[in-house]
């Protein structure tokens, strides 16, 4: 009997508990309207608002016209918290490390504790007041102006513990973004689930992250890859440089894209993609120039195990000498409804970087960027407003964006660069191991400098291409980089995916390729006969495997008539993809020890989905494959690693899209300046409410493009809305 049933017998417990129960249930719905206002702005705020229009097109595309850059910025945040404003707020708390504020759930308590384990606040406050430029910071602060207008304006979508904004959390967006991109959580991951045997130096740790269903989506690198390809004019039929930009992003979240056009009279004209909390286009293109961005993958993290004192717990070794382990204490704030709730947590760091403490030992991380990504985002601003090729590579050579393969284009010019903030190391260790954390000789210092990156520039093919494959084949013929003028323990890759296949033998087999064959190039859904699906899939079936009933006797004949297109009406493609998915993910992550699933089990799974789901196995890909948002439900066409690419999730029987093709943007550069064109796989506004919820994903799958309008006078023809930030549209 318990000490209450003691004090407060039979009913009246009862009742009791009831009461209990109704306090605590009305406390949590009174508490968030305790909370204070969100802060009114100054005068300044609203003044900026009046010198800065929002037009918004039919499609909802926001068109931004200000005065300033920093006005641009400021109605850029306006309008995209109007269309997106939760993963603005969400991405914002997260880059802070005050997730768990809005998540009572192991993602928030993970991203919150990863944000102070890898000290990204000390980072921030280090790079923004060390690399950021006084103009670039006056736009940052507009930029979060512009949100906290919005959050005084809609106070009931507003979580006000977060307010205000600052210029500052824009920088830590994107230190804690491009930290989990280079692939941190990955290794980490790898790591501590190792942690229950004995982790050696020497043994092999896991580089790439693909998308870990045991790794929650805040924590685990989402980038899943991209297509790139640019042609110049000595290979296009009719002289106009081509560039295609198309990143394979997740359809919902924290990086999915978002299309704005910005436009000052400052000069400042760009138009494309963005994440929530970017100020400024990550890719996209100006009247002068373009450029698209791929993942690339080298070696960018590093993990060393520290010896440790056998009697001084605090101590570790380093070039014969003990040094002090530096702790600190830290303190995660968890609402958990009734109350917010404080956890206490140590954190250490030597001077590898941050140190982890698992039941095998102490274990340090050090990974490329850390000391610069904050950067990043003033490096693409310089990049947006460059006009020519020179001043571009100068903006690419603040390397202050850390990864990503980087491909440009204008009039006269293409180029690609393997970008990545390369660590300079000695040769002498194995870096793709647990490293020893006694030596001071296997922590690097330095990057290679952006002019001794690989790069391809106007090369003779006259097309350059990168789909997350090799650099060192990224046109046909002489150009490429050479693979001896790079070092092993830059961790390059060298694979080449189909699609990576498929773009030589179309670009690097057309000498004449008109705008109409390079749409057509890009939305390609053919499996090369030399990739992984014929090669390991489709050819070991066809000729050794013996069926065991009639349905897989029918599926092998289809297997076997099947072209390697991913069409709507493709019956092969429905197999293949349902057989390809657990290998190509096995595959693809590259992780040690994890085998990749025997191609005979996976054509047996693949029949029997097939029966259960749709009693047959002859079903065209668009029956089984959907493009779906709210009652939109449509056939998608495309596969994973094909050019038009898709990823999927199993979904009442069927496979639903989830990332690949997304934002796709098409530009074409000549002498009467830059035109394009583009399109969304759902619609521009991420509310269920809008009409551009998903009002483009028909045309996206039909593979039908809209033009951007790049003018005040042809957003004007297709006007929707007009107004100041602040104002009702």
């Amino acid at each position: 009997m318990t000490v209450l049933t003691r004090l407060i017998p039979g009913k009246k417990l009862l009742r009791f508990s009831a009461l209990l129960i109704v306090i605590g249930f009305s406390w949590y719905l009174i508490r968030p309207k305790l909370r204070p206002s969100a802060p009114i702005p100054d005068k300044r705020v609203f003044e900026r608002a009046q010198q800065v229009r929002i037009l918004r097109d039919n499609t909802g595309v926001p068109h931004i016209f200000g005065k300033t850059d920093a006005d641009t910025a400021f109605g850029l945040a306006y309008a995209h918290a109007e269309d997106d404003y939760p993963i603005i707020q969400g991405s914002v708390a997260a880059a802070r490390g005050q997730l768990s504020l809005l998540m009572l759930n192991k993602i928030g308590l993970i991203n919150d504790y990863l944000v102070r384990f890898l000290y990204l606040p000390e980072k921030v406050d280090r790079q923004y007041e060390q690399l950021i430029s006084p103009e670039f910071k006056r736009l940052l602060d507009a930029y979060a102006d512009g949100l906290n207008l919005y959050a005084y304006r809609h106070p009931d979508q507003v979580d006000t513990r977060l307010l205000p904004f600052r210029g500052k959390d824009v920088i830590a967006g994107f230190v804690h973004k491009l930290a989990l991109f280079i692939g941190v959580g990955a290794v980490l991951e790898d790591l501590m689930s190792k942690d229950k045997t004995r982790i050696k130096v020497g043994q092999p740790i896991q580089r790439v992250l693909t998308r870990n269903d045991r790794l929650p989506s805040w924590y685990r690198s989402e980038i899943m890859g991209s297509n790139a390809h640019a042609v110049g004019p000595g290979r296009s039929a009719d002289g106009i440089t081509r560039l295609n930009i198309n990143s394979h992003q997740p359809f919902e979240g924290p990086v999915a894209w978002y299309e704005a056009h910005l436009v000052s009279e400052e000069g400042w004209n760009m138009i494309g993609g963005l994440f929530p909390g970017s100020p400024v286009i990550l890719h996209g293109h100006n009247q002068h120039l373009g450029w698209a961005h791929t993942v690339n993958r080298p070696d960018g993290v590093d993990i060393y195990k520290l010896t440790m004192h056998p009697d001084h717990s605090m101590r570790y070794q380093l070039d014969g000498q003990w040094q002090a382990l530096e702790v600190t204490k830290t303190t995660i704030d968890v609402d958990i409804g009734l109350f917010t709730m404080p956890v206490h947590r140590d954190l250490y760091r030597s001077v590898h970087g941050p140190v982890m403490k698992l039941d095998s030992g102490f274990y340090a991380i050090r990974y490329a960027g850390k000391d610069r990504s904050g950067l990043s985002v003033e490096q693409w601003y310089r990049m947006n407003r460059a006009s020519n090729l020179e001043e571009w590579k100068k903006a690419m050579a603040m390397q202050g964006i850390p990864m990503m393969n980087t491909m440009f284009a204008d009039r006269e010019n293409i180029l690609y660069v393997y970008n990545h903030l390369l660590p300079i190391r000695d040769e002498s260790f194995n870096w793709l191991t647990i490293l020893p954390g006694d030596t001071s000789k296997a922590i690097w210092q330095s990057y290679l400098p952006f002019e001794k990156l690989p790069m391809v520039q106007n090369p003779a093919a006259g097309y350059i291409m990168n789909t997350n494959s090799t650099p060192y084949l990224t046109t046909s013929g002489a150009g490429n980089p050479d693979p001896a003028s790079y070092s092993s323990t830059l961790g390059i890759e060298t694979r080449m995916n189909n699609r990576a296949l498929r773009s030589h033998e179309l670009f690097g087999g057309d000498p004449s390729i008109t705008r109409e064959e390079f749409l057509e190039y890009k939305f390609d859904r053919k499996y090369s006969a030399a990739s992984i699906v014929f090669q390991d899939i489709v050819y070991p079936l066809t000729s050794r495997y013996q069926p065991q009933n009639a349905d897989e006797a029918k599926a092998l004949q289809i297997l076997k008539d099947w072209n390697g297109e991913a069409n709507e009406e493709s019956t092969g493609a429905s197999l293949v993809n349902l057989i390809y998915r657990a290998i190509w993910k096995a595959q693809f992550s590259q992780q040690a020890g994890v085998a990749v699933p025997a191609v005979e089990t996976e054509f047996q799974n693949a029949v029997a989905f097939l029966k259960e789901h749709f009693k047959r196995v002859d079903v065209p890909l668009g029956t089984l494959q959907r493009l779906r948002r709210g009652t939109t439900d449509l056939p998608l066409s495309g596969s994973i690693d094909t050019l038009n690419a898709v990823h999927t999730k199993i979904e009442d029987g069927h496979l639903v899209g989830t990332a690949g093709d997304s934002y796709i943007l098409v530009v074409e550069f000549s002498d009467q300046g830059a035109r394009s064109w583009s399109r969304h796989q759902y619609g521009n506004v991420n509310r269920p409410d809008s009409k551009h919820y998903a009002d483009q994903a028909q045309a996206f799958t039909r593979h039908v493009l809209k033009e951007s309008l790049l003018t005040e006078e042809a957003v004007r023809r297709d006007l929707e809305s007009e107004y100041h930030p602040g104002e009702e549209p």
